[in-house]
């Protein structure tokens, strides 16, 4: 087996289906063995790009998505997918490629420091520099990815490694040349025993295993604690986030048992959908009210960062009870009353399990429901405004109505995607991906990518902002090769509007922020899919129906919405 073999075979024992890549000669030995093992090679026009869609699998999954990329400019293009996942704590695996081994640090193609560039951005990084330490290399990365607080990994691979013995021998052999001088046999006597160190212990036999990992459990004190303050609490309170989902198979037996708890219940991350669309315990609006009013607080995989205003939306009186498998996540700006330091998936089932049947607090869930449909009615009122083209509120009440059952939907953009996010209703669990708490723009096209081959049933929507489309346009090309039906609806307003609203009100100026009404329908064309374009409400369903149909078919598909300037979201700005 061959280095590239050797990787192969332990990314098949760990179950991984797809692997993303943009070609390079430093790693085409693993691309070809990839696919004589089944696994589908996704060629993609930008490293970011499959990086974000190996993270998209990881998160619908629980299984590490694996990427590979070339050296140098590969590699660095992949940074900003990497830190992304980092902070959303996707478990993911980053295969890189690097310059020849003996060739480091002499100016040969593509070599940069590579450790000191990627180690901020993992939580494990390992440079091989044996033939025979690929394997147990790589299923370390898997291991680390998924254990504890799960996070990226990434294992750099020298081309030298990954090329059979003979071709490397022959290569090396070549560099040294024939000449007969004293300093030529002697580079030629380094070279041949540097290659014999690459490859020692190759030739034993070589079978690839997977590591075990188990989650995290908060300690049964914590449970007993929380259970006692949930169930002696009038106005309780649960907030779940993302990191719950840590154990994407677990999402069905989560949202059994916080129907079992009966406590008023806010979805977000990959959380948002886990109740399905209309639970008599989920809530979407309002929540720093509700917060302020509540009596006892779960926080489950949510630390007190900006999204919480630093933990003063939660009142000073309240008990706070925060799962969370970070101790420094748990206890960020704010010292719980009780600290469960574990999978907070598990912790709440565990919770459910330990409080048995509870009353359901009506008064305090009417409460909360009566603000709810207070706000469900003034974003009907907003939606039936009318102006020169879409109301984007119009365009989301049109698409939540029209979106299939198993709709799947990935989130890109600023003031588009977080106006989406008051109005779509996520179907079911792990049916809606945005970029986490990093608030990355340009996860659309890699998302989407991820999402299709992890869920390929599924009804996929690609929600973007015409700012955030730009990062990713080019990989409709992608969509078109690969086959990926997803149906991309552009809001376009020609703007950055988040910033531009803004800086506008407290600057009085625009500048750089102002797009064009860009006809991203006819780029969609161009590279091969169907492209639409809508300026009236009155178009819109006609056209999305026919958005649909195409994919369906197995074309992707993209509208263009010409949006209307909208206050919706007005003062939005975040710290």
């Amino acid at each position: 087996m061959n280095g590239g073999e050797r990787l192969a075979a332990v990314l098949a024992v760990h179950g991984v289906r797809s692997l993303f890549t943009l070609c390079g000669g430093h790693i085409s030995p693993l691309l070809v063995a990839a696919k004589a093992r089944g696994m589908r090679v996704v060629d993609v026009r930008d490293e970011a790009t499959a990086v974000f869609a190996a993270d998209a699998t990881a998160r619908l999954t629980g299984v590490p998505g694996v990427a590979a990329v070339t050296a140098g400019p590969g590699v660095a293009n992949a940074i900003t997918a990497l830190k992304n996942a980092q902070l959303a704590q996707s478990p993911l695996v980053l295969i890189g490629g690097a310059a020849p081994t003996a060739l480091q640090g002499r100016g040969a193609l593509q070599d940069i420091d590579q450790q000191a560039l990627v180690a901020p951005h993992v939580k494990f990084l390992r440079r091989v520099r044996r033939v025979a330490d690929l394997g147990p290399a790589l299923s370390d990365a898997f291991a680390a990815a998924r254990d504890g607080v799960p996070g990226p990994a990434f294992v750099e691979c020298p081309v030298d490694l990954l090329y059979d013995e003979a071709t490397i021998r022959q290569w090396y052999a070549e560099a040294s040349g024939r000449g007969k001088a004293l300093s030529d046999r002697l580079l030629r006597w380094v070279l041949e025993r540097h290659v014999s160190k690459l490859f020692a212990g190759a030739g034993q036999p070589f079978v690839a295993r997977a590591g075990e990992t188990s989650p995290p459990r908060a300690p049964g004190r914590a449970v007993a604690r929380a259970a006692k303050a949930l169930g002696r609490a009038e106005r309780p309170l649960l907030v779940v986030g993302s990191q719950a989902l840590a154990q994407a198979a677990n999402a069905a037996r989560l949202a059994e048992a916080l129907d079992r708890l009966g406590v008023p219940v806010y979805l977000s991350g990959m959380a948002r959908g886990l109740l399905g669309r209309a639970h008599p315990l989920q809530m979407r609006h309002a929540r720093r009210e509700a917060l302020r009013q509540s009596d006892c607080v779960l926080l489950a995989g949510v630390p007190c960062d900006f999204r919480l205003d630093y933990g003063r939306h939660v009142r000073r009186a309240a008990t706070l009870i925060a799962a969370n498998r970070s101790a420094q996540e748990a206890r960020l700006n704010r010292v719980p009353s009780i600290a469960a330091i574990g999978d907070a998936g598990e912790f709440i089932e565990r919770l459910a399990e330990a409080l048995g049947e509870r009353a359901r607090r009506p008064e305090w869930i009417a409460e909360l429901r009566a603000r709810d449909e207070a706000r469900e009615a003034d974003i009907d009122a907003r939606a039936a405004r009318e102006g020169e083209y879409v109301n984007p509120v119009a365009l989301f009440r049109a698409l939540d109505g029209m979106a299939a059952d198993d709709a799947l939907f990935v989130a890109d953009g600023g003031d588009f995607v977080a106006t989406a996010s008051y109005i779509l209703r996520p179907r079911s669990p792990l049916s809606w991906l945005d970029p986490g708490v990093f608030g990355t723009l340009g996860v659309g096209a890699g998302f989407a990518l991820g999402a299709a081959l992890a869920r390929p049933s599924a009804e996929l929507w690609l929600v973007w902002g015409d700012g955030a489309s730009g990062f990713g346009l080019a990989e409709l090309d992608s969509f078109v090769r690969h086959g990926i039906p997803v149906i991309a609806v552009v809001g376009n307003d020609a703007s950055w509007g988040q910033i531009a609203r803004d800086q506008e009100r407290l600057l009085g100026d625009g500048v750089g922020t102002v797009l064009a009404r860009t006809a991203y329908h006819e780029v969609a064309r161009g590279f091969g899919a169907e492209g639409f374009e809508v300026k009236h409400l009155r178009e819109l369903e006609w056209t999305l129906r026919r958005a649909r149909e195409a994919a369906a078919g197995g074309r992707p598909a993209l509208v263009n919405v010409w949006l209307d300037k909208t206050d919706f979201r007005e003062g939005s700005i975040s710290m």
